[in-house]
């Protein structure tokens, strides 16, 4: 790119997002005539405009002709309230890395899958690393489980249909009835554990979180030789767990 060519590409973004701020005031759409004449735009570059934001995803025209904000506007606000809500809680998990030695790691139950949203470590703290998705190890992982504890009968079952419980250690439970059954007899509740079920050498603790209606799940992992401390671990997990739920509330 030529410096010559830098300030028409700026210029272009800027009428693009101009065009973008018109239109997002309009909840009903507005005509591209109306649109080029609030946005103080010629009708043949807002004609340009409207048909590349079209294309992108960023507008959509309706049937009447006249232009409304499309997904792509949507995803991004999505995606960036997505980001202030872990900005909000990163120093929880934070604060949890540095007092354990462990990396920590947040999960949320989304469209029918457990997702990892968030994960906190340094060089020096200690990590598993995740070589199958949480999507398909939920039923080896505390987080996994944390989460599926939390559901109820119906949305677990209707998981359950939809993942096989691959046996990706010795430890793995790969039965539905046994998974379910340990669940609902955790003797640590609300806390779960993974004893090397989804990576030898290493064992898991995970308690759950809340963002409104969605459950999601909190946990560190440990080495095995450190395992003595999962029964202390919950006390950390538990008020931190806690912080978290209390910081996600802010911002629904």
């Amino acid at each position: 790119m030529s410096a010559r060519d830098g300030p028409t590409l700026i210029g272009s973004v800027q009428r693009a997002l101009r065009l973008l701020e018109v239109v997002s005031a309009h909840a009903n759409g507005a005509p591209a005539k109306q649109l080029a004449r609030e946005a103080g735009l010629a009708p043949a570059t807002t004609y340009h405009l409207l048909r590349t934001l079209v294309h992108d995803g960023y507008l959509r025209k309706l049937d009447g002709g006249v232009f409304v904000l499309g997904d792509k506007v949507q995803a991004l606000h999505t995606r960036s309230r997505g980001q202030a809500m872990l900005s909000r809680i990163r120093p929880v998990l934070t604060g949890l890395r540095d007092e354990l030695g462990t990396a920590a790691y947040l999960t949320f139950y989304e469209d029918g899958e457990i997702r990892v949203a968030e994960v906190v470590d340094s060089p020096r703290a200690y990590r598993v690393d995740l070589w199958v998705g949480c999507e398909d190890s939920g039923h080896a992982t505390a987080l996994g489980k944390s989460v599926l504890r939390e559901l109820d009968d119906e949305a677990r079952q209707e998981y359950l249909s939809r993942h096989t419980l691959a046996d990706l250690t010795p430890r793995t439970i790969t039965r539905p009835s046994e998974l379910l059954r340990r669940l609902d007899a955790s003797p640590a509740a609300p806390a779960v554990t993974d004893l090397e079920e989804y990576s030898l050498g290493t064992v898991c603790v995970a308690v759950p979180v809340y963002w409104g209606d969605t459950v999601g799940s909190l946990g560190v992992p440990l080495p095995v030789d450190r395992r003595s401390r999962l029964r202390e671990i919950p006390e950390r997990l538990i008020p931190a767990a806690n912080r978290v739920t209390r910081g996600l509330s802010l911002t629904i």
